[in-house]
């Protein structure tokens, strides 16, 4: 069941005796948390039917008692187990949750962790209650996710700036979301986010980012490359190794993908690269300056350095070193 089928049912006072959310993706578990905490009672109720548990410090004796208890003045109680991962023994919650009390909501948040399906626990809250697993989005779903988030502080936001945001905070949805809400808010009474926001508002260089690192060495640019590179050993946050690689993996893998589609037409291209029709010349032009063989090779040499920068058949070069030899030997 989708997060927002979830709040649906909640708004319409339909409950379920218990839901489990975990997985490897806490925005979604934590967005459903707080509004459990701060919806499902009014006030007046919750000062008297709310309870909330940490997975630290929380016996299960106490947690199970919580649970039994009869709501007071309301028709409903809420109890809620936060870091549920964190327990010895979570397992200890099964007497509960096989006979679980109909008049309390019990939300548990069970992050980078998932129950085991084939074992009796998940079987029964999937059956009496929900089991809501997430999972961390693929990097090309951010740049659609950021969207719609923009589209909900009423905004919109221009491919270029959208991608600078995407690049430099990665797959942290937690952090994507605080930043479109802090964009909102300074922008005033414009209704449009441009690069010159996200440089001003998120501290992202329009000039030395992943993005046009990236661009560099599809252009083949050597000296805008080694530029980028130095600003980035200047300034580590801005780019740091681990988030560099993966991104001209994934660029040159796209090249890569178009040599299988020679002749098709730039909208069947763009949806099976994944790649909004607005970037996709910048895909094109480097496939004009790569051949297949380079590509490959590119490849290649990406997986090999991204092995040296954790260490491996490599001597103790500096990430800036790594990526300028890197540079000299895909581009060369």
């Amino acid at each position: 069941m989708a997060v927002e089928k979830i709040i649906q049912e909640w708004k319409a006072k339909k409950f379920r005796p218990i839901y489990w959310l975990e997985g490897e993706e806490p925005y979604y578990i934590d967005l459903l948390m707080q509004y459990a905490e701060n919806n499902l009672l009014s006030p007046a109720e919750a000062e008297f039917n709310l309870t909330v548990f940490y997975g630290k410090d929380a016996e299960i004796s106490n947690i199970i008692n919580a649970c039994r208890r009869y709501p007071m003045f309301a028709e409903r109680q809420v109890v809620i187990l936060r870091e549920a991962q964190m327990m010895r023994d979570v397992e200890g919650l099964m007497p509960y949750i096989e006979k679980p009390q109909p008049s309390t909501v019990f939300v548990v948040g069970y992050k980078d962790k998932k129950l085991d399906g084939r074992k009796q626990m998940a079987k029964v809250i999937a059956k009496t209650g929900e089991l809501f697993s997430t999972k961390k989005l693929y990097d090309n779903q951010l740049p659609a996710w950021v969207e719609q988030m923009v589209k909900e502080q009423g905004l919109t936001i221009n491919p270029r700036a959208q991608q600078l945001l995407v690049d430099h905070i990665g797959n942290d949805l937690s952090r994507l979301y605080n930043e479109t809400v802090k964009l909102a808010v300074n922008l005033g009474k414009r209704k449009n986010i441009t690069e010159d926001d996200i440089a001003e508002f998120i501290g992202v260089s329009k000039e030395f980012n992943v993005f046009e690192l990236q661009n560099a060495f599809g252009q083949k640019n050597l000296t805008k490359t080694v530029q980028i590179i130095q600003y980035f050993e200047s300034n580590p946050k801005a780019g740091p190794i681990q988030m560099i690689l993966p991104a001209l993996f994934n660029f040159f893998s796209k090249v890569y993908m178009l040599y299988a589609m020679r002749g098709a037409d730039q909208q069947t291209i763009s949806a099976q690269l994944g790649v909004k029709p607005y970037f996709l010349n910048e895909y094109l032009a480097s496939s004009q300056k790569y051949s297949f063989q380079q590509i490959e090779r590119a490849l290649l040499l990406l997986h090999q350095y991204n092995l040296k920068s954790v260490g491996i058949d490599s001597a103790r070069s500096s990430d800036a070193d790594l990526m300028k030899e890197l540079a000299v030997k895909i581009m060369l």
